[in-house]
């Protein structure tokens, strides 16, 4: 037995709904100030498919080191056994298979993670029948491990970028400039860095939400990525007024403050999220139906107070806990480690990964057909929204003193 749990024997789960699900990279706007995300769609139906790497190029492996205070040469080795030859379960620039009109979903990643480290949530949304925009998150934010934009060269032939296919520039006469995960500097006050980045971060899915409504106007929307998808496919294939925001962790900080900024988010589900980099102040502002999902490990007194602070007695508000599980449990690593090695790292907790996260996602589906009036049969796991199942808490496991309420 293989205690690290090599990557031959472990994989990200497939989706489970009706659609077969596509994915690519859509990069707009060159510099550090454009957007990044990776794209999810139902697709047409193809013969031996190509998957993406999971970790689309060595530099994200650094920028993972970096995030985890570890050595970059010896976690590269490591983490290229580990994960090296992992796929993603979604058919690289699969024709868009038009059925209709899709919601959108809009993702944002934790702190120190990037565009494809929640792969398994957004393929399985993208098989029960929604588009979903993971950002990448990097306007002067440096939250992501690591992340990239271009630059013109500074004289021709300069070397480009070899170890990533995907990620190749349209233009010839771009290189890449890679920005790794910035830590704390000694001293520094965290949050007022954390506070700026969160409103950068719903910046960021904002202008994504923007370049999906062109996509769906059908207006011209320039990739600088080289691409084989046919964005214009588009057209017209998405529900406008059927949107919501989703994240883990800072991401679901980010899903409070999206709301707060764009009314046309319908609802937001948040993902054991760390409250910290939040502006109290804004909790008023928020007047979407929220959903958090929380890991029974991670959460504690001071962070619950505060998603109870956004408590309403007129817009809905859920609350879950997961038994058995840890932070690291709504992240793909959770299916790719061993128990051993799993443990170790806190990537998994005691309950078999693929029945927390199926949790997770059919209580999001019903959550999501609620409050984005959606004709369809998520409600069949209306249950799951007040922690009805043996492997759930209703509300949470942290015991709240009555003074703090």
């Amino acid at each position: 037995m293989d205690i690290f749990g090599h990557n031959n024997t472990l994989s990200i789960p497939p989706g489970k709904g009706p659609h077969q699900v596509g994915c690519t990279d859509l990069m707009v706007g060159r510099t550090v100030h454009g957007t990044f995300l990776r794209l999810y769609y139902p697709c047409q139906a193809s013969e031996n498919p190509q998957l993406p790497d999971w970790v689309p190029c060595r530099e994200y492996f650094n920028g993972l080191a970096d995030f985890m205070k570890m050595n970059r040469a010896l976690s590269e080795r490591i983490f290229n056994y580990l994960f090296g030859s992992c796929k993603i379960p979604a058919a690289w620039n699969a024709s868009f298979k038009p059925d209709g009109k899709y919601p959108v979903i809009i993702f944002s990643h934790g702190l120190g993670a990037f565009r494809t480290l929640y792969s398994a949530i957004c393929v399985e949304l993208a098989s029960q029948g929604f588009i979903v925009a993971a950002v990448e998150h990097r306007c002067l934010d440096e939250s992501a491990s690591a992340t990239f934009y271009f630059r013109e060269h500074a004289e021709p032939g300069t070397k480009k970028h070899p170890s990533c296919d995907i990620a190749k520039p349209l233009s010839d006469n771009l290189e890449e400039v890679w920005m790794y995960y910035r830590p704390l500097k000694p001293g520094e006050n965290e949050f007022p860095l954390r506070n700026k980045q969160v409103k950068q971060r719903a910046d960021e899915c904002i202008r994504a939400l923007d370049i999906l409504f062109d996509i769906n106007s059908g207006k011209s929307v320039e990739n600088v990525l080289q691409c084989d998808f046919d964005l214009s496919t588009m057209e017209n294939s998405m529900d406008l007024c059927r949107i919501a925001i989703m994240g883990h962790s800072f991401g679901g900080a980010t899903v409070i403050e999206c709301l707060c900024k764009d009314v046309k988010f319908k609802c937001g589900v948040a993902l054991d999220t760390w409250m910290f980099p939040l502006d109290e102040e804004i909790f008023p502002g928020v007047k979407q139906p929220i959903f958090f999902i929380n890991s029974e490990k991670f959460q504690w007194i001071g962070n619950i107070i505060r998603m109870k602070k956004l408590d309403s007695a007129i817009f809905p508000r859920k609350m879950i806990t997961i038994k058995g599980t840890v932070h690291q449990s709504f992240p793909d690593f959770t299916f790719l480690t061993g128990n051993w090695i799993g443990r170790l790292m806190k990537l998994k907790g005691e309950i078999d990964p693929h029945i927390a996260l199926d949790l997770s996602n059919k209580a999001t589906l019903a959550f999501l057909q609620r409050h984005l009036n959606m004709d369809i049969d998520f409600n069949q796991w209306d249950a799951l929204i007040d922690g009805k199942d043996d492997n759930l808490i209703p509300g949470t496991n942290i015991t709240i003193p009555q003074s703090s309420i």
